[in-house]
């Protein structure tokens, strides 16, 4: 039985990219910190969960939906390093080791852009606390020398599925009349499928000729004024007030989170998916919204 092994697995992708691989009659072994799965502090399990595997996929790492203290920057960052270096480690401990491995990444590795896209060749890396862990986080991946390893770094935009997500909170400000723009409104919304990320790792196992850096989001980034329209659209709720920034600080205070989440403008662009001949299930905003809601 061909076998997947889901590093980080038990998150909102990872249910959903667990449920789909053995749909397709996959093996699939999970490591996390939750219990029934593999741990984090048994090398010798994790170095066999991977022997003969066809793929290993790591999206571990503390949820960056918290409020920047010094702790929890601490733990977003270790989480992500740290458990790539361990899964690093593994492999090349291996005798049989996975034929790919792909690592998430985020598309906010990118600057703030609001006058042209972000692409893998022309995109131009950002500063601040959240690049810096992108940063450390592919640098940690890439260090490794695997010769019969593949590897992939996924710059991942923001994932839109049934099931959890940024579309709970969308969904709720929507709801409650909050539906309006946020900030000015200009700032870009990258954003992808959760089907697409799916069949995008489906692309890449199969095309051995392929390694690096790929964006993974729709070719139609929308802007935050397009995104709250066609919510409200959507789900037939027809007005909804505007969030200026003095009170999306307010709130994010309230909630624990930062507003970068809202504000920063992600423009980001798959054009090496786009070259290499992937084809989106989910193009247009209006498509993935309809599937989901």
């Amino acid at each position: 039985m061909r076998k997947i092994v889901l590093a980080g697995g038990t998150g909102f992708i990872g249910e959903y990219l667990k449920n789909r691989f053995i749909q397709l009659g996959y093996e699939v072994i999970i490591i996390s910190r939750q219990n029934h799965t593999v741990s984090w502090e048994d090398r010798l399990t994790i170095v066999d969960a991977l022997e003969g595997s066809e793929l290993l996929i790591n999206l571990a790492g503390k949820s960056v939906n918290c409020r920047y203290n010094e702790k929890n920057k601490t733990e977003i960052m270790k989480s992500r390093v740290l458990t790539t270096s361990i899964l690093g480690e593994c492999v090349q401990s291996c005798k049989n080791p996975p034929r790919v491995w792909m690592n998430s990444s985020t598309a906010t590795i990118y600057r703030h852009a609001e006058d042209l896209p972000m692409t893998e060749e022309n995109g131009e890396i950002g500063t601040g606390f959240s690049v810096d862990v992108a940063i450390n986080w592919e640098n940690t991946f890439f260090s490794f020398n695997l010769p019969h390893t593949r590897q992939i770094a996924l710059r991942i935009a923001i994932v839109l599925g049934k099931d959890g997500g940024v579309m709970v909170p969308y969904r709720n400000l929507v709801r409650f009349g909050l539906g309006g723009i946020q900030g000015n409104g200009n700032q870009m919304f990258s954003w992808i499928h959760i089907e697409d990320l799916f069949q995008i790792i489906l692309f890449l196992i199969e095309r051995e000729d392929l390694d690096g850096v790929f964006n993974c989001s729709s070719p139609n980034p929308v802007s935050n004024r397009q995104l709250m329209k066609e919510l409200r659209h959507a789900m037939n709720v027809p007005l909804g007030l505007p969030s200026p920034k003095w009170l999306l600080e307010m709130g994010s205070l309230l909630i624990n989170t930062e507003t970068e989440l809202v504000l920063k403008s992600r423009w980001v662009i798959p054009e090496r998916l786009q070259k290499e001949g992937y084809t989106f299930s989910f193009e247009s905003l209006e498509s993935a919204l309809n599937q989901i809601l």
